[in-house]
């Protein structure tokens, strides 16, 4: 396994907070980030400050258990999360946990993202589905997330908002965006009145450029 360098995923949880902010995907002190740098390592963003106005000296270096090791702020309330999710998967080298408006709100409906509306959608995303409501920061919302890693590249958390997760932090950032444009597309589809999905063979043809992009996961089925 090849970690980034500790400067390298500082610099990027910085601008991935950063984007985030801008583009409303967090408000407030909403949302967290993280970075594994080693096999007992990670960095990730502290609670209570804006993911859009964050610098270097604000982040938290802790290992696998969460005891902190470097860092003078509190680490993200969601940390139980994202370390469980590490655990889970060696190849996860960082977790993006956000609200996009859109995406969040068919969490709230408990409404999974598993219609196959667009091509990119079928070929690497896959189906983002819904982890069952559990309470922030806990236990129980860390095993639901972690329980889909594998299989998933996000999944929306009932109530909450969305996780994503990638070999960096830009991956796991730009699986975001994915999931909020697929669920912008889906909401506009459901305006329009009109789901019209691809075929299964369309589908199956599409799954079939996921090893060129090195995408070995299942990704789920798509209705």
């Amino acid at each position: 396994m090849i970690y980034p360098k500790e400067q390298n995923a500082r610099r990027d949880i910085i601008e991935a907070g950063r984007r985030l902010y801008m583009r409303g995907f967090v408000c407030a002190n909403d949302g967290n980030l993280s970075a594994r740098i080693s096999q007992d390592a990670v960095i990730a963003t502290p609670s209570g400050v804006s993911k859009g106005f964050m610098t270097d000296d604000m982040l938290v270096k802790l290992d696998l258990d969460g005891s902190i090791l470097e860092g003078s702020l509190t680490p993200s309330s969601e940390i139980k999360m994202h370390l469980a999710i590490y655990r889970q998967s060696a190849d996860i080298l960082s977790v993006c946990h956000a609200h996009p408006p859109v995406s969040t709100t068919f969490a709230a409906a408990g409404i999974p993202l598993d219609k196959a509306l667009l091509q990119e959608t079928a070929v690497s995303l896959g189906v983002v589905p819904i982890a069952k409501y559990a309470m922030p920061g806990s236990d129980d919302l860390a095993e639901v997330a972690a329980g889909f890693c594998i299989d998933y590249h996000g999944v929306l958390l009932e109530h909450h908002g969305s996780v994503a997760w990638g070999a960096d932090v830009m991956q796991a950032l730009f699986r975001m965006e994915s999931i909020e444009y697929t669920a912008t597309v889906t909401m506009y589809s459901k305006i329009m009145g009109v789901e019209r999905t691809m075929s299964t063979r369309q589908i199956e043809d599409l799954k079939t450029l996921r090893p060129g992009l090195g995408i070995t996961a299942h990704l789920g089925e798509f209705k």
